[in-house]
């Protein structure tokens, strides 16, 4: 690839396989520092090699938690090892943002119903789609209505756009055919064997935020069909069929590194600032959690984790009491005695607390696993001949699933 792409951040040719590996010494090394999750164990095994981190955690607030929660690496004045581990994560997620096109101004209410935040991630990824070969047919993969394809289009390209809900494809077609644009909406299971017959080599394929399985499918199958250009941004790498981490590359199926669904799931702990009612919300029903495990513990005489299924919001309209004594019926458990609600609700309230500074620890290895994951598909188009590019479409307040893949044929 062009210098200027490596010289700029932006990885590419040997600097991903050299990336991969630094990294997976890295993860692999502190794995038991990032593999178990606060929110399960009531002490972390790490806390007894590292006490005097673990008590500088355990005493901060919920407060502190959550100012650092997106840059734990500037928190300095944490004990060792923490700010070691810090410069080093930093220095390896280090990934630069992908150059960016001038886009020609949207059609007129091109954005309508789309949410003003999805709308600035697709115009930030559709400034990065920069191909040697302008693109002649773009194949919006798991489209929902559309939105993304219709950005890209423009001139004489046409526009396939693939989505499973028969009513996102009837949706997407109005709104195509109300803008005159050259767009074919199918619906179509992109995990269904038929799925391969949607592919051709004149499609340049495009997937933002296509989860798991859905964005690995694609992978297989443009490569496969020939596709000369491809675009992805990766999201939800815990959305598989297998209750393991699948490889792709070749440098990742012999990695040392073995990844659970849990292990996969850290990536998405990372999350965009919420307003004050749903930060509320969600404080109160992973306290009430918190609390409730404690009350499991007890009642089951046993020092484990239960996990409990999701729960619609109204559950925390009911009182703290009424929420343990139904969600104990859930799992079949009677409560025992009369516990002090009080008390056990501000237990899991100071749990909380204590759980998100904990997690701040886990935060360091957040974007490196996420890299990792990523440069295991990027190192596979390579083996599939393509030359790829690995960079960032748009700061990570607008969405931390912000790594964009750009892989090309020539």
């Amino acid at each position: 690839m062009p210098a200027k792409d490596a010289d700029s951040g932006v990885l590419t040719g040997e600097a991903l396989l050299a990336r991969f590996t630094a990294l997976e010494v890295f993860l692999t090394a502190h794995q038991a520092l990032w593999k178990p999750r606060p929110f399960t164990h009531l002490h972390l095994p790490w806390e007894t090699s590292h006490p005097e981190l673990a008590q500088w955690l355990r005493q901060r607030s919920l407060e502190a938690a959550e100012h650092d929660h997106h840059q734990p690496w500037l928190m300095e004045d944490a004990p060792a090892p923490f700010p070691e581990l810090a410069a080093t994560s930093r220095a390896l997620s280090a990934v630069a943002a992908l150059p960016a096109n001038t886009l020609e101004a949207p059609s007129h209410r091109l954005n309508v119903d789309v949410p003003g935040r999805k709308w600035q991630q697709i115009e930030a990824f559709a400034s990065r789609l920069r191909f040697t070969t302008p693109p002649t047919h773009w194949l919006d993969w798991c489209a929902g209505k559309g939105h993304l394809g219709r950005r890209l289009v423009q001139g004489e390209q046409q526009l396939t756009c693939l989505e499973y809900d028969p009513k996102l494809v009837a949706s997407g077609q109005l709104l195509s055919q109300r803008h005159h644009l050259p767009a074919t909406h199918r619906q179509q299971d992109v995990l269904a064997a038929d799925a391969a017959q949607a592919l051709h080599p004149g499609h340049t394929p495009v997937a933002l935020h296509a989860c798991g399985d859905l964005h690995v499918r694609l992978m297989h199958l443009a490569s496969a069909a020939g596709c000369a250009q491809l675009a992805i941004a990766p999201c939800c790498y815990n959305r598989v069929s297998s209750e393991r981490y699948q490889a792709l590359s070749d440098a990742a199926k012999v990695s040392a590194l073995q990844l659970s669904l849990d292990d996969l799931g850290l990536p998405q702990t990372e999350t965009v600032t919420a307003g004050a009612r749903v930060r509320r919300q969600r404080d109160q029903s992973m306290a009430w959690r918190l609390g409730f495990d404690l009350l499991q513990r007890q009642i089951r005489g046993c020092d484990d984790y239960l996990p409990t299924p999701s729960l619609p919001s109204a559950w925390l309209e009911k009182s703290f009491a009424q929420y343990c004594t139904d969600l104990a019926a859930l799992k079949d458990l009677s409560t025992v005695g009369t516990p002090d609600w009080v008390a056990l609700e501000a237990a899991g309230h100071q749990r909380l607390a204590e759980v998100r500074n904990l997690e701040l620890l886990r935060g360091l290895f957040r974007r490196p696993l996420e890299l990792w994951l990523v440069l295991d598909r990027a190192l596979f188009l390579t083996q599939k001949g393509y030359d790829v590019r690995l960079g960032t479409f748009c700061e990570t307040p607008l969405t931390p699933r912000n790594l964009l893949l750009l892989a090309e044929r020539y």
